[in-house]
This record gives C-alpha cells, sequence and structure tokens, in this order.
C-alpha cells in the first residue's frame, strides 16, 4: 500500500522547502532526468522473490542487503537481467540485533552530506528513495562504471596489501593500522602529497562522526583518465556508533598502533588532536595541511547541526547523532 510521505527536504541535498528531489540532486544523481522518489514496490514479502534474485546478481561484500538498479523511464527499477546496473539501493537491514536499524539508510545519507557539504570530501552520489509503504533505502549512484557502461579500473586497500580470509582469517579487513594506508598511498600514487592529504582529512571525519567501519576495503584508489591513480569517492560513511557498541576506529591498530598513542588517549582511550597531529606527521603530510585540516574538524560547524536537522532521522535520533558529534568533538579538542 502506498503510503503518503510529508516531505519538507531535498530528498538528496537536503536543501529545504522540495518535496521531491531538487534540480541539483537531480543533475547529480539522474543526469538531469526527472527521477521519482519513490519505488514501484515495497520491501516486503510480497516483492522478495524478485529482491533476492536481484541480490543474487551482484557482488559487493557487506553486512547490508544492497540491490542493483537502473533508471527507467524517470523511475528507479531493480536491474532487468542482462543489464548493466547503474544504482545501488541499500534498504534497512533485517538483523534485529542492530539498534535503530530502520534509521540506517537516513543516517548513511546524512553522513555523506555532511563529508560533502560541510567538510569538501569527495563522496559517491547519493540520496534516499521511499518504497511504497514508505520506508526509505539508501542510493548511490555507481562511479566505477563509466557513461559507455566499461569499468573504470579500481581495486581497494585490502588488495594492494594482498590481504584475504586466506592470509589473514575472517576479519583480514580490519587488520593493520591507517598509517599502513598511508605509507601504501605513497607507494602507488604519483600525486599522493594531495591525495594523502586528503586522506588525513577522512581519518578525522571518520572518527569525528562515528565510523566505526571504516576498514580496508572501504578505502580504494581509482584509475583516472590520464592513466594514473587516485583516491575514489568516498563511499560507505555511517555512523556505526548509533547501532552496534563501537570501536573509536575500525581497524585493529587504530591510527598508528597503541605504542604510538598520546598520553591522553592511554588514559582515557579515546584519541584526542595530539594523536592526530601525529598521525599525519608519520604518513608525510605538510605542517600546513596538517594545521588546516586539524583546525576545520577542531571547530563545531554550525552546517552539521542544520543538516541533521533537515535530515530524515526521526528526532531521538537526530538528537543521538548530534550528541555523538558534540561528544566526539569535545574529545577531539582536548590538548589546545
Amino acid at each position: 500500500m502506498k503510503q503518503i510521505m510529508n516531505i519538507k527536504n531535498c530528498p538528496g541535498t537536503l536543501a529545504a522547502g522540495y518535496e521531491t528531489y531538487s534540480p541539483l540532486a537531480l543533475r547529480r544523481m539522474f543526469d538531469n532526468k526527472r527521477v521519482s522518489h519513490i519505488l514501484d514496490f515495497s520491501n516486503n514479502t510480497n516483492s522478495r522473490a524478485l529482491i533476492d534474485e536481484n541480490i543474487g546478481r551482484i557482488s559487493i561484500s557487506g553486512v547490508q542487503e544492497k540491490m542493483s538498479a537502473v533508471v527507467e523511464k524517470d523511475k528507479i527499477i531493480l536491474t532487468p537481467a542482462g543489464v548493466q546496473g547503474r544504482y545501488i539501493l541499500k534498504p534497512a537491514p533485517d538483523d534485529k540485533r542492530l539498534n535503530n536499524r530502520k534509521q540506517m539508510p537516513a543516517n548513511e545519507h546524512l553522513t555523506m552530506q555532511i563529508a560533502r557539504q560541510v567538510y569538501r570530501i569527495a563522496t559517491a552520489e547519493n540520496a534516499l528513495i521511499f518504497f511504497q509503504n514508505g520506508e526509505p533505502a539508501y542510493i548511490t549512484k555507481r562511479f566505477d562504471i563509466k557513461d559507455d557502461n566499461t569499468r573504470i579500473k579500481q581495486e581497494d586497500f585490502a588488495s594492494l596489501a594482498k590481504k584475504t580470509n586466506k592470509t589473514h582469517g575472517n576479519h583480514f579487513k580490519y587488520t593493520g593500522n591507517y598509517a599502513d594506508i598511508g605509507i601504501m598511498l605513497q607507494k602507488y600514487v604519483a600525486a599522493w602529497k594531495v591525495e594523502s592529504g586528503k586522506f588525513f582529512r577522512l581519518i578525522l571525519f571518520n572518527y569525528l562522526f562515528g565510523n566505526g567501519d571504516a576498514h580496508l576495503k572501504n578505502f580504494s584508489l581509482q584509475q583516472s583518465e590520464n592513466g594514473d591513480y587516485l583516491l575514489s569517492p568516498t563511499y560507505d560513511l555511517l555512523n556505526t556508533s548509533l547501532h552496534i557498541l563501537d570501536e573509536n576506529f575500525a581497524l585493529e591498530g587504530g591510527l598508528f598502533g597503541k605504542e604510538n598513542n598520546s598520553e591522553i588517549c592511554r588514559q582515557t582511550g579515546n584519541p584526542c588532536q595530539e594523536d592526530f597531529i601525529s598521525f599525519g606527521k608519520m604518513i608525510n603530510i605538510s605542517d600546513i595541511q596538517i594545521e588546516k585540516s586539524t583546525k576545520d574538524f577542531l571547530t563545531f560547524q554550525p552546517l552539521v547541526r542544520e543538516l541533521i536537522e533537515r535530515s530524515f532521522l526521526n528526532e531521538k535520533t537526530k538528537r543521538m547523532y548530534l550528541r555523538s558529534y558534540e561528544e566526539r568533538l569535545a574529545r577531539l579538542k582536548r590538548g589546545v
């Protein structure tokens, strides 16, 4: 049954005053096609056969269900057999062990928008879309496929580090530390000084916004039109602390191994700005870059609060999200 939804903000950019996707969202997400924000089906038992068949046709690792989708006649539909999918849909997961699981699509959408709009982090294009029953799903545009449907060469850092479940066990993608990735950047990327600065900002962001699932497969390099390799657009940003009891960092070694933690981190178990400055120096970020980036992340950003308020989270989860940001900001600022 179709549910009437009271939408006041763009489900793409979160701009106020829109009952559907704004022109900017349509341009970024759907190449200016006037795509509906409502799907023609629901995520329920009546649709499961079609959905399960679709899920079986895409090979993307992760805990959440992911569906392949395309645009057809101004509608998002599940990708038919033999057609190259251009979008990925992620509904709320079924795992009832997750806290606030129904809020996960809105959480991911908000976190990705904050990264782009507030901190100028290049992200995969993304939005929310709604099933017939009103439940939201996260939708993202694939950035590894060209307009002619050919693949763009891309490799994640688990592959670059030659880590698999055979070499490092089932949790291989959580092994190592973020300094390892920073060092690998210098090996594989000619313009590593620029890309390392972007990577440094992303690690700061992941901590500040509680993304405890930033593992090796969630960082990747992508071949540019010139043939060199750069960091791919950021993807899978989520405040995981709203859903599980999580660690500060996804990787077992944290920023750079516990032996390098600051005294504050040793005492409290939480990093402060000193740890991130040391991390930046370890991956050869210039002092100017470190100072500029840490200043951005040590300053309360009013737009973060505005985007939280305009998001599609429920009121309880909005308060939790803002409190999480404020608490981590206070921890980060220790030692100022």
